[in-house]
């Protein structure tokens, strides 16, 4: 396995991949705590340092360029300073974009504050609501020519309204037509299931997965016992559940199950965690990878991410030392 995954990680680069979903604004704030707030029992925070950087859909497509893919990120963003700054930052990390300004809706807005390596607090700037039907066809007629040359499409849920009923509608009747439709990923939204009726991969949590499929889920037998209710619920052809420390459990279909063990050596923040797991996924795939060693591959960029502090990305150079200095694990079945 060792040797299949460095020739698939040679091959991951300039494979195109369509990433269409909810964009946000991840902004950290910083700094030091040295006293008590005399207003409220709180720390205060003394500001450092105060950054910017892509969330959302945009993280998945920041993981794909780090890797050497080329993204195409679709969605939407507000007529807003907010959206000037994720515009930039698109530009800034050389991704090409299909962005929607909407009228209506402010860009999303995640303010981080950060101390001593942990989130004293999350601060959420947004409005959910569904896009209009003119914000549907803008975002389809800029999305028309890379439905027709991407093979594999992400779609990043993060249940901020663009992920609909009438999008899916106009996503599926879209892709009917073409000759060789690419792969559908999805990293689903709880909320938003009944949505992804016969997706080709769907990448959730096990939190997630147990949401999905009506029941609590502790461990790894109730896991796979979760994506089975969710291969009769949603119709699905493949699903990924990602375990946390227990890694991942690949089901090929209902019925055939594999474990891959867990990669990570140090866990401090699985913020964007699945952003890499369906970015080095999907990037696997789209270079000719089978879904073991495309999981695989993406279980050890996410045991590089979940060691650092924010959504972080793996690069290939990491990703090839991790294969090369951890003992080859090979996936069971369950």
């Amino acid at each position: 396995m060792r040797d299949e995954l460095k020739q698939l990680l040679g091959k991951v680069a300039g494979r195109r991949v369509l990433i269409i979903g909810d964009l946000m604004l991840d902004h950290y704030l910083t700094g030091s705590v040295e006293r008590i707030s005399p207003e409220a029992p709180v720390p205060v925070v003394r500001v450092e340092k105060e950054t910017h950087v892509l969330g959302g859909a945009g993280n998945v497509a920041r993981n794909i360029a780090e890797l050497g893919g080329q993204p195409v990120l679709a969605g939407m963003r507000g007529k807003d300073i907010h959206g000037d700054t994720l515009t930039r930052l698109c530009n800034e990390h050389g991704l090409e974009t299909r962005l929607v300004v909407s009228e209506t809706r402010p860009t999303t807005i995640k303010t981080r504050v950060l101390a001593s390596n942990q989130q004293i607090v999350r601060v959420d700037h947004e409005e959910l609501g569904n896009p209009t039907g003119p914000e549907l066809d803008e975002l389809f007629g800029d999305i028309e020519e890379d439905l027709e040359n991407t093979p594999v499409i992400i779609l990043s849920d993060y249940g901020k309204g663009l992920v609909c009923r009438e999008f899916m509608d106009r996503l599926w009747s879209a892709l009917e037509s073409l000759k060789n439709r690419p792969m559908v990923l999805v990293d689903p939204k709880t909320v938003n299931y009944d949505f992804y009726q016969g997706v080709d991969l769907l990448t959730p949590n096990t939190k997630e997965a147990g949401e999905g499929a009506g029941m609590h889920v502790s461990g790894r037998d109730e896991a796979v016992e979760a994506g089975r209710r969710l291969f009769d619920r949603l119709g699905c052809r493949h699903l990924l559940v990602t375990l946390g420390r227990d890694g991942m459990a690949l089901f090929h279909d209902r019925e055939n199950v594999h474990h891959i063990p867990t990669f990570a050596r140090n866990v401090f923040d699985v913020t964007g965690a699945g952003d890499t797991v369906i970015a080095t996924l999907a990037l696997g795939l789209a270079a000719g990878g089978d879904l073991v060693a495309s999981a695989t591959l993406a279980n050890h960029a996410a045991g590089i991410v979940v060691s650092r502090i924010g959504a972080a990305t793996a690069t290939p150079g990491q990703i090839m030392e991790s294969i090369d200095g951890l003992p080859e694990i090979e996936s069971e079945r369950i």
